[in-house]
């Protein structure tokens, strides 16, 4: 049998918010199709909550502080000879890349006789470190899948779907155009300050969610107009969580938790609960497509969990980091997350130092950010949510992250209660304690320096 296609749908800066998932705000019919006919990851994560590091862990299946790209790069979305001398010579560009020698999936694709293709963004670096036959510009899902496949002519394909943008900042302007959530209806966040203002800005999110789902749509619909759907390994993922405080760019939950669907040509569909991260996708496919891989990796095969073999497992823990280290600042803050199957343990170090705040995290414009002005409008009333604000943006709102923090994530999914010195929870945060010290050993994290326990 010919080796299957590989469609990968990533949609920008969505959490795990999806109908399958349990967000009763949104309807999402047809990722929760997708879900219905595949096996659906309820505890999947990401190894870095912002775009480029996260498609570099994806891409390469290590942590970033091994693979090299930490934080964003240039979006430079053509061949690496197409490149000009302006844009090789960008100090973002020469600064934020993978440095990690192992092939990228790109690079392991090609060799491999796979026609490649990318829609909407790269947004990795080197460009080189990503052969695609095809750099393909935001265009209709449709077409660009109906595209992808005729210039294939017979080949096996991989598309990296990444036009899905909607839930990104600036989301749809709910004064200027209708949206089809009704703000005074949705389930703030409990870490997010509940005001009308609140409300319109995490309903335009949702708004983009459901308007994700009909790109998802029309995408599959492509895939079965193509008569290829029994041949194509599906992923879908969300690249981070969204632009929140404690999301996008934040070791926090909602920064991490994202949805993950894959389905096999053949396999049974299934949800699981099994922890998995976005670092298992490299190893899963090549494990599936029978391909061999000479180095290392940290991600490690879902091969079995989508069989359905008995007694198999996810990861015991996950690990996942922020950097504040930039191309103007070689050290800044770090933070480290390890969770398990309950419970989440954040550390950081280096606190005094620069830390990266994204654009879209603040500003009104361009990002029509109205969360940060308003969580600083309303602080007297809403004093936790502003904590927390604070201590996403400390050199600007003074507030004071702490070395360590451990929360219940069944009891306090929005992470609110630091239960770091509560007597009750020492066995849970030893344990995550000494599973961060081995992975900081085994990784050679060299940036981060373990803080001690209270």
């Amino acid at each position: 049998m010919a080796q299957p296609n590989i469609l990968f749908i990533l949609t920008e800066d969505q959490g795990a918010h999806m109908g399958a998932l349990g967000t009763t705000d949104v309807k999402t019919p047809h990722m929760d199709a997708l879900a219905a006919s595949g096996a659906l990851f309820r505890r999947a994560y990401v190894g870095y909550p912002v775009c480029s590091a996260s498609k570099a862990c994806i891409m390469t299946g290590l942590h970033s502080h091994t693979n090299g790209l930490v934080n964003n790069t240039n979006n430079y979305l053509k061949t690496a000879a197409k490149l000009t001398e302006a844009e090789k010579q960008s100090p973002p560009y020469l600064h934020t890349r993978i440095r990690s020698t192992g092939p990228t999936l790109i690079e392991v694709l090609a060799a491999n006789g796979y026609h490649t293709a990318v829609s909407g963004k790269l947004h990795v670096s080197p460009n080189e470190r990503f052969p695609y036959n095809e750099f393909i510009p935001k265009a209709g899902s449709k077409a660009a899948l109906t595209g992808v496949i005729k210039r294939a002519a017979g080949k096996p394909w991989f598309f990296l779907h990444n036009s899905t943008t909607y839930t990104h900042r600036p989301f749809v302007n709910s004064e200027k155009q209708p949206i089809s959530i009704d703000p005074a209806k949705v389930k703030l966040p409990a870490h997010l300050p509940d005001t009308p203002v609140a409300r319109r800005d995490w309903a335009e999110y949702l708004d983009g969610v459901q308007r994700n789902d009909q790109a998802v749509g029309d995408v599959m619909a492509a895939l079965r107009e193509s008569g290829q759907e029994s041949n194509t390994i599906i992923l879908f993922m969300g690249d981070h969580g969204p632009a929140y405080q404690h999301g996008k760019m934040t070791p926090f939950h909602l920064g991490l938790h994202i949805p993950l669907i894959i389905s096999l040509p053949g396999a049974k569909p299934l949800v699981s609960d099994a922890l998995v991260s976005e670092l298992d996708l490299l190893p899963t496919l090549l494990d599936v497509l029978g391909i061999s891989y000479e180095s290392a990796l940290h991600g490690m095969s879902l091969k079995p969990l989508l069989e359905g073999k008995p007694g198999a497992k996810g990861h015991e823990f996950i690990f996942s980091e922020v950097s504040g280290r930039s191309l103007n600042h070689t050290r800044g803050m770090e933070e480290r997350s390890v969770l398990d199957a309950t419970h989440q343990l954040i550390m950081r170090s280096r606190l005094d130092e620069p830390k990266v705040i994204n654009a879209d995290l603040r500003d009104m414009k361009p990002w029509i950010n109205r969360i940060y002005g308003e969580t600083v409008r309303v602080k007297e009333q809403f004093p936790e949510a502003y904590r927390i604000l604070s201590e996403m943006d400390p050199h600007a709102l003074g507030g004071k992250p702490p070395a360590i923090e451990l929360y219940d994530l069944q009891n306090d999914p929005d992470e609110l209660h630091n239960l770091a010195l509560d007597p009750a929870q020492r066995g849970h945060l030893e344990r995550l304690y000494a599973a961060m010290k081995q992975w900081h050993a085994d990784t050679q994290d060299q940036a981060m320096i373990i803080p001690a326990l209270p």
